[in-house]
């Protein structure tokens, strides 16, 4: 009482068996500190390599001692670190003593060789440190993995990604990382991301500079878990969200429709009833598993009270001449009434929409419209409201909104406005999928360069940024993550980094221009601890800014 607070760790006073002891199976060790103790979730904090059965190990804090009974017989001729990390802590203020490590061999030697490098995630996270994210190495003889059984040797990576597995038996390791959530020391591939080196790694003198991306990657089984009638309606249930779908029919787009929401695909006929009829589902998940199979599809009549309409839109955005309205659907949209869909500005203004106005993101889907129009310089006002009445949209089942929408936009005052920002990516590679993010994570613009590695956004509002690029390998015109099972990586993604600000933020003022920001593929790759030093920047600078449009398709009719 009263005097200055504890933030002293303990102090280790003496270890049995004592560190880096060889010829020796220890059946118990036992720590004593200079204080009284306490242990905190020692089945998760104190990391022990090679793997032994953690479950038959026993963790016990008395007064100044830590006593560990193993339970079990150790591997011949084998290395074991114990890594206490952060586990064993002063009772009265939790301050832990750190980089405390027991090292002993069962044979002759201590084995010495390390590995390291860095974790770090494909699309960061909002939180930027890196938590319980765990790198393992598989022998290459054994047959478990990441997915069914801890590894032989194991490290958790510290906040920035880093990690070191040390005292490693020179041999072939399989490596492996992920984000160890359930804290079960192997890795859930449907909620956890993961990452892997694709071959296999000779450890025969250190090895650093390893890098591995993590991402998400769902390797369960693609497949239909059950079909079946709801109301007018036919049901298809996947066992989990598709990436691309096809529906293939002969009514398909006249009297036949669908969407899809989550992992059902709902079918819809305008006048099939009481009768089935063939459809042809072809279906592919985000890591490739794909599905191409018949079934019927029946549809019956029915007195169940028909799906709400239900539509989201993106009010709010900003717009420098044109509107961009989007316009989501639960349900294939069948009309548009146009005498109730106007732009409004002060109080009687109105500017009428046309068909020629209105097109489908997708005209087999339905479900998205977008409206573009552009606003007359002649109007000086700042806020926009594109106005849907009640009963103006119609979906598939013929049910209307029945209120009124009123979605808002923002016309951008030229001092608001930077000039713009430009720059290259370093590589080679091509296509390249460029996007132009807000704070949050949004895009707001996106360029395809398919010729060159040169990018230039103008006229922007100026705002904070994030630049991002996909090496669209496959060229699909999206990024596709990876497939352990495959050994097939995901598609590169690169950010722009200000080394100078640690930062990946791009501040632009009104009037600004930021030119020569470079997009480093070099920055944090590496395989086989040999950095990809043989990129060339290409001083030639040769511009295509071909913009992705889905304006494509035909104007959608009333």
């Amino acid at each position: 009482m009263g005097g200055p607070k504890d933030e002293a760790p303990p102090e280790l006073v003496t270890l049995d068996p004592k560190n880096e002891t060889t010829n020796i199976s220890p059946s118990e060790i036992s720590l004593t500190f200079n204080e009284f103790v306490k242990l905190e979730n020692p089945n998760k904090q104190i990391i022990i390599t090679p793997k032994i059965n953690v479950d038959e190990v026993e963790f016990l804090a008395t007064r100044n001692r830590v006593n560990i009974k193993l339970n079990q017989e150790l591997e011949e001729n084998t290395t074991y670190v114990f890594n206490f990390q952060k586990s064993i802590q002063d009772i009265t203020e939790s301050n832990p003593i750190e980089n405390l490590k027991l090292v002993f061999s069962t044979g002759d030697e201590i084995d010495s060789l390390k590995v390291s490098g860095k974790i770090a995630y494909i699309f960061p996270p909002k939180e930027k440190e890196i938590k319980d994210v765990l790198v393992g190495l598989y022998e290459d003889a054994d047959t478990t993995d990441l997915f069914t059984a801890p590894p032989y040797y194991i490290a958790q990576t510290d906040t920035a990604g880093n990690f070191e597995i040390t005292n490693i038996k020179a041999g072939r390791y399989r490596v492996y990382a992920w984000y160890d959530d359930n804290n079960s020391l192997k890795a859930e591939y449907k909620t956890e991301p993961y990452g892997f080196l694709e071959e296999p790694l000779d450890v025969y003198e250190d090895v650093d500079n390893i890098h591995i991306n993590l991402f998400k990657g769902d390797l369960s089984e693609l497949k239909i878990n059950r079909t079946g009638t709801t109301g007018t309606n036919f049901d298809i249930i996947l066992s989990k969200p598709p990436l691309e779908y096809e529906i293939i029919h002969e009514d398909i787009n006249e009297k036949m429709y669908y969407r899809l929401s989550d992992k059902n695909l709902r079918l819809y006929h305008t006048s099939l009833r009481e009768d089935s009829t063939e459809v042809n589902l072809r279906i592919r998940d985000s890591v490739g598993f794909s599905i191409d199979t018949t079934l019927y599809a029946k549809f019956m009549e029915s007195d169940r009270k028909k799906e709400e309409l239900e539509i989201s839109t993106n009010s709010g955005k900003s717009f420098l001449k044109t509107i961009r309205s989007e316009w989501k659907l639960n349900k294939p949209l069948k009309s548009l009434n146009y005498d109730s869909l106007l732009i409004k500005y002060d109080t009687a203004g109105i500017i009428q929409i046309k068909p020629e106005n209105v097109y489908l993101t997708d005209s087999l889907k339905r479900t998205k419209f977008i409206i573009e129009i552009e606003i007359p310089d002649s109007l000086k006002f700042e806020t926009y409201k594109v106005y849907v009445g009640d009963s103006t949209i119609q979906d598939i089942e013929e049910v209307y909104n029945k209120d009124k929408i009123e979605a808002n936009y923002k016309k951008l005052k030229e001092d608001r406005l930077a000039d713009g920002l430009s720059g290259k990516i370093n590589t080679e590679e091509n296509p390249i999928i460029l996007q132009l993010l807000n704070k949050n994570g949004e895009i707001l613009q996106e360029k395809y360069i398919t010729e060159g590695n040169s990018f230039i956004f103008d006229r922007i509002e100026a705002s904070e940024y994030r630049l991002r690029a996909i090496i669209d390998r496959n060229k699909n015109r999206r990024w596709d993550t990876g497939n352990y099972y495959e050994k097939r990586q995901p598609e590169p993604v690169y950010f722009f980094y200000d080394s100078e600000n640690k930062s990946q933020e791009i501040m632009l003022r009104g009037g600004w221009t930021l030119t020569d920001l470079l997009i480093d593929t070099r920055r944090d790759t590496g395989i086989y601890g040999k950095p990809k030093e043989d990129q060339p920047i290409d001083d030639e600078i040769k511009l295509e800014w071909p913009e992705i449009t889905e304006k494509d398709l035909a104007a959608l009719n009333p």
